[in-house]
Formats: structure tokens, sequence, C-alpha cells
């Protein structure tokens, strides 16, 4: 791959890591809610109560673990829109 090729390559590369990630923030923030007490045993979406990274939740349904859902499907599903209070 000559020199022309392999910027042109990059350049596309990277616009499409620039959209995903504006479209993954933009769906979180606008169409999704988190939703505490539903992620199942490594199925949670992000820190929580004993770690700080997605797919570390130790048992199903911990009311500390949360996973984002549908805006408006958290309280349907039996989750709850806060976190529990320490």
């Amino acid at each position: 791959m000559n020199l022309k090729n392999l910027t042109v390559a990059a350049a596309v590369g990277s616009l499409l890591a620039v959209a995903a990630a504006g479209s993954a923030a933009a769906a979180e923030t606008k169409e999704t809610e988190k939703c505490y007490g539903v992620a199942k045993a490594g199925k949670n979406d992000c820190a929580g109560n004993a770690h700080a990274c997605a797919g570390q939740a130790k048992k199903d349904n911990d009311p500390a673990e949360w996973k984002t859902v549908p805006k408006g499907d958290c309280e349907k599903i039996g989750g709850k829109l806060e976190a529990p209070k320490k």
C-alpha cells in the first residue's frame, strides 16, 4: 500500500470513529436511560459498587448495577432509574 492510500484509509477510519462515538453518546443521552437492578452477572454496562468497568457484575439484578435501556422501559422491566442510596 502506498503512502497516499494509507493516508486516505487513516482519514476515513478517523471519520468513522468520530461519527460512531458521537452517535453512541447521543443515543445514551436522548433515547436511552440507565436502569438499575436489571443487569445479569457479567452483563452490566459500567461502574458498579465493587468495580469500575463494564461486564464485572457479580450477581444477577444487583440494585447497584445498571444497563442502558430504551427510554421509558426501565420501570416496565422492574428496574429503577436511580442507584440505591449508600
